[in-house]
């Protein structure tokens, strides 16, 4: 494998900055012109990271310190401001487990449509269906409209959708706590399984528990920069004390 093949994710100098306005009328005028009063959000700061293929990554940090953009950047959901990020293999992100459904299609339907969001065609979904509806536990329902659902069943049939595409890349953001406790530690379990094969995984957890679990390598972030990274043990020793 070159050494290019062998890369998940890298950061190049990575900077993603947010112009904050003080009303919806100034935020649409600054959409055309500069000089419109705001003040400027550093979210990300001259971000330097890779990622090999393979490796299990904890992200720690606190409420505001980057985290989610960074996840968001590599997810394609919003773009550096400037910078270079190479993302290598499919992507499947546990972010807004709801995010890109339709409140008016079946559950069933839901299921094409994300799928063909995430880049796969309706054969390769068909063949994931099953697996899906089973994982998700709604059976009775699945042809009914998400409307209907409670956010419950919602987050059960994103989070499976997104754990059964097989995927390449995981990106996971606290949301192992979907449903009930014993679709928790299904949750859990699947995850730990798909973690078996060569799949990079990106952990967002405020749990030292769920960190060491799943990980074996820490990053601590800090308003928008890697302060920290290193081995898991490492890396929640140095958060604990600074944090």
């Amino acid at each position: 494998m070159s050494e290019q093949n062998s890369i998940a994710i890298r950061f190049k100098n990575v900077c993603k900055t947010y112009r904050l306005y003080t009303s919806s009328r100034r935020r649409l005028l600054g959409l055309f012109f500069k000089s419109v009063p705001h003040k400027t959000k550093h979210a990300v700061v001259d971000m330097n990271l890779t990622v090999e293929r393979g490796e299990a990554v904890a992200i720690l940090g606190r409420n505001g310190a980057g985290k989610s953009t960074m996840l968001k950047m590599i997810t394609g959901v919003t773009f550096p401001t400037s910078g270079e990020i190479y993302v290598n293999g499919i992507v499947s992100a546990l972010l807004e487990l709801t995010s890109g459904f339709d409140q008016e299609f079946t559950g069933r339907e839901n299921i094409y449509l994300k799928g063909r969001i995430l880049g796969l065609n309706d054969e390769d979904i068909a063949k994931l269906e099953p697996a899906i509806i089973d994982f998700a536990e709604l059976e009775e329902y699945i042809d009914q409209p998400v409307r209907t659902y409670s956010s419950g069943m919602k987050a059960r049939l994103g989070f499976s959708i997104c754990v059964n595409i097989n995927p390449e890349i995981l990106i996971v953001d606290e949301a192992l706590s979907v449903g009930d406790r014993a679709f928790r530690d299904k949750c859990t379990k699947k995850v730990k399984e798909i973690m078996q094969g060569d799949i990079t995984l990106l952990f967002v957890t405020h749990s030292p528990e769920i960190a060491k679990a799943f990980c074996t390598r820490g990053i601590v972030m800090k308003n928008g920069k890697i302060v920290f990274d290193g081995t898991i043990d490492e890396a929640i020793d140095y958060y604990a004390t600074k944090y």
